[in-house]
């Protein structure tokens, strides 16, 4: 059964038809880009753009018809499959080219895709989701050959609304929609088997990338990962907004996430953790005290650097105000000098009491609020600074970076608030 449109096969030596063809595509292309889109009406636009996408999915029809026919591409060539000839010919990598050639597979399968997608309202990545979803109910024992035509039916039809994201949901749950008594049970041991599958599959690899940051990369399950992304996006959010009201540029959205995953980390309460080592789970920070006394000294997180990572001293004292990190000062022979205790550190009564007093970060200009900022020594606990009220200032992130940071100098204002600028 074909719903596509009849192929023309221009007899047994196509050749000819097939260059000119694609000798006036090639002219039209040229001739568009030629043109400056810039000068173009909006309603030109809006209607260049439509129309690209649905020639983007017949130009896939066509491509993907040919790749299901090119096994004597290989033959000819001499190469291992079409695959094998498109990465050694057209520089594809090999796993995109055994996608294609998996698609092409798919999409030979099904009569109404192919159609779909010739008609251009089926796009590539939409006839990738649905084949995948088809092959999965072809394989399930409990769907019928009706069961399979309809699903197909259905999802080509949902094709036209949705994107490929809320296709491909539509399509995991789509046998539950044609028979809800026969498969939900079905659906439900599906469902179960696929978060079995991501507890498996869960993973984190973190490393140094020598240059400041580190590295890390990782799997969650679903439910897992959806709450680390909204407990990440609670802390970038509050950042965007200020710079929203400022006026200021908004960097990338990645930058923000990755701003409020640090605060996130910075912020967790290490009396809730598990203990680590034998002790609370904590960052050791390891400094000697001439490099602290310098603007531009080097400090070890961790016992070692072998075992750690350096940082400079600037940083080490910005972390040396939070809670979550000890630190150690050693002497000329490597003996303790000094080292952090729970009583260096602004009691929760003292925070509260400082953004009851503060009300936001005291940097000259800033408003971010007190519960996004830090509470800062005014007078540095290393060279005598008390931990109380008089001597402690919220600072939002931003700004408690620029407070131990040795290009900048600061000074406390008679309001209270902080001014910073850059060293001369």
């Amino acid at each position: 059964m074909s719903l596509g449109r009849p192929i023309d096969h221009w007899g047994t030596n196509p050749g000819d038809a097939i260059d000119a063809a694609l000798k006036a595509i090639e002219a039209a292309l040229q001739e568009l880009l030629a043109t400056d889109p810039a000068y173009w009406r909006t309603e030109q636009k809006k209607d260049l753009l439509e129309r690209l996408e649905k020639l983007q999915a017949q130009q896939a029809a066509l491509k993907l018809r040919v790749l299901a026919s090119a096994g004597d591409i290989a033959e000819e060539s001499g190469a291992k499959d079409a695959s094998a000839w498109m990465r050694a010919e057209l520089l594809v990598d090999k796993a995109a080219a055994r996608s294609q050639i998996k698609l092409a597979a798919g999409v030979a399968k099904y009569d109404l895709v192919a159609a779909g997608l010739a008609e251009g309202v089926v796009s590539q990545d939409k006839a990738r989701v649905i084949t995948k979803a088809l092959d999965k109910i072809d394989a399930d024992p409990v769907a019928s050959v009706e069961d399979l035509v309809l699903a197909e039916k259905l999802l080509v039809d949902y094709a036209t609304r949705l994107t490929a994201n809320e296709l491909y949901i539509v399509g995991k749950r789509i046998l539950a929609e044609i028979d809800p008594v026969r498969f939900e049970d079905a659906e439900a041991q599906a469902l179960l088997a696929e978060e079995e599958r991501a507890q498996q599959k869960t993973a984190l690899r973190v490393w140094d990338n020598h240059d400041g940051t580190i590295g890390f990369e990782g799997v969650l399950p679903t439910s897992i990962g959806m709450r680390f992304k909204r407990l990440v996006e609670a802390y970038a959010q509050p950042r965007k907004q200020q710079l929203v009201v400022k006026g200021a540029p908004l960097p990338p959205w990645e930058r923000l996430m990755g701003q409020g995953f640090a605060r996130l980390l910075e912020t967790v309460d290490p009396a809730a953790l598990p203990r680590h080592g034998g002790d609370a789970t904590t960052i050791n920070v390891v400094i000697s005290l001439e490099e602290l006394r310098k603007d531009l000294g080097i400090a070890t997180l961790g016992y070692d650097e072998t075992n750690g990572a350096t940082i400079s001293a600037a940083e080490a004292r910005r972390m040396a105000c939070n809670a979550t990190i000890i630190p150690w000062v050693l002497g000329g022979d490597g003996e303790v000098l000094d080292a952090g205790r729970g009583s260096r550190f602004f009691q929760p009564i003292q925070r509260k009491a400082m953004r009851l007093q503060q009300k936001c970060c005291q940097a000259e200009g800033c408003d971010m609020p007190p519960e996004w900022c830090d509470a800062h020594h005014l007078e540095p606990w290393a060279t005598g600074g008390k931990t109380n009220l008089k001597d402690g200032a919220l600072l939002c992130p931003h700004h408690h970076r620029l407070a131990h940071n040795p290009a900048y100098v600061h000074e406390r204002l008679p309001d209270g608030t902080i001014r910073f600028a850059r060293r001369p």
